[in-house]
């Protein structure tokens, strides 16, 4: 009997796997908010300063701070200085009313806020020959100079990041409105079995509906991924490796990737094992549970994963596998959130196995389970907004103890 593999030693073989797929990845261009959960194709530059002039921290007055001594001045009012205008030079002996964002006038080197002056209020546009009373400032006070966010050139996003809202908000300030992505990789996803069938058609004795399909399929299209549905394989291994074969034709556009549910224990009728003779493939067990039967290698050049059939198993497989290492080497999806909580109850886990649990985070911050460990249990998968995680050389918890979780 093989030793089962860790759940890190078998991320890490399916890191390795994909990596020569996806080296040579094609990307294409797409509108800002488009491009939302992608990764960038490329290093992007800034094609200006941030901020572009330099400008008002505060609503205030633009002085030059030479022109107040350290008791303070009178100053004559400048014309105002609203946001989006080029103000006039600033003339020794006078104080702009600025609005914060507002260009600082050429001379002017600080900002007095308004709270500061005497009178506290900004004057009449109208009124002539008004005066302020400013104390004394420093050089640079409330200005933004000029590219202190990012200067022109400079490297503004690395290739690879993942494009979330705050960068796509950066792009835009910096005036782009397209952005360079990699394109999503295409994964042609298959379940099998004879017992199963579509929603929506008759279920008769044995037969159970596929909700992998949709499960993953979601998941998939969650994390980034084009999805291609190859519909619901039976257990004749000749017509699964038909369908393989016509997905991964290299004069066919052929997939990225390949993931099959079921199909991949020790038992009579493994359709996928069967498919797999003579294709570089390992079935292996993985020290984990839910989803310890794996399926891992590749079909005519394509990378193949084959994940078990219970619906939580597949999930588990996608989330502890898939998922994460789509994240280091395509930089997209976003990792899943990982918190240290305590328990609302007390758990047990078999020796030697990395349990995976479903549970819920409650309002006081403690992680309650849904349901048991089996996985069949899509209800429980459900309600439960997290995947606990509990180490192959732990067998009990007790009530408070704490764990990692990793948020759905």
């Amino acid at each position: 009997m093989s030793v089962p593999r860790s759940v890190a030693a078998h991320r890490q073989a399916v890191v390795e796997l994909l990596t020569g797929a996806t080296a040579a990845r094609a990307s294409h261009r797409l509108p800002l908010l488009e491009a939302l959960g992608g990764a960038l194709a490329v290093d992007v530059h800034a094609p200006i300063p941030l901020p572009p002039f330099d400008n008002s921290q505060m609503d205030g007055f633009a002085v030059r701070s030479k022109d107040i001594p350290d008791a303070g001045a009178e100053l004559w009012v400048a014309a105002p200085v609203p946001a989006g205008a080029a103000p006039a030079a600033l003339k020794p002996g006078f104080a702009a009313p600025i609005m914060t964002g507002a260009m600082i006038p050429e001379g002017a080197d600080a900002v007095v806020p308004i709270e500061k002056a005497t009178p506290d209020t900004f004057p009449d546009a109208t009124a002539r020959d008004a005066v302020v009373d400013l104390p004394a400032v420093a050089s640079g006070t409330y200005v933004r100079n000029r590219g202190s966010d990012i200067e022109e050139g400079a490297l503004a996003l690395p290739s690879g990041t993942l494009l979330g809202p705050a960068q796509l908000g950066l792009l835009a300030a910096l005036g782009m409105t397209t952005v360079e992505v990699r394109q999503p990789l295409r994964v042609l996803l298959v379940t099998t079995g004879d017992e199963v069938v579509e929603p929506g058609e008759e279920l008769t004795a044995g037969k159970i509906f596929d909700s992998n399909g949709t499960l993953l399929e979601a998941s998939m299209r969650q994390a980034g991924l084009a999805v291609v549905r190859a519909g619901i394989s039976d257990d004749d291994p000749t017509s699964l490796v038909t369908v393989l074969r016509s997905h991964t034709d290299p004069a066919d556009n052929p997939v990225d990737v390949i993931v099959t549910t079921g199909g991949v224990s020790k038992g009579a009728y493994e359709v996928v094992r069967q498919a797999m003779s003579g294709h570089p493939v390992d079935f292996l067990p993985v020290a984990m549970q839910p989803g310890g039967p794996q399926g891992l290698g590749t079909f005519n050049d394509v990378p193949f994963l084959g994940f078990p059939g219970n619906p939580v198993s597949c999930l588990v497989s996608f989330e502890m596998f898939l998922r994460p290492a789509l994240s280091e080497v395509l930089g997209a999806p976003a990792p899943r959130p990982v918190r240290n909580l305590s328990l609302a109850e007390p758990v047990t886990s078999p020796h030697g196995k990395h349990q995976v649990r479903r549970g819920t985070v409650e309002p006081d911050g403690s992680v309650r389970m849904e349901g048991g460990p089996g996985s069949h249990l899509v209800h429980a998968l459900a309600r439960a907004n997290a995947l606990v995680q509990i180490p192959g050389d732990v067998t009990e918890l007790d009530e408070g103890a704490e764990v990692e979780v990793w948020m759905l």
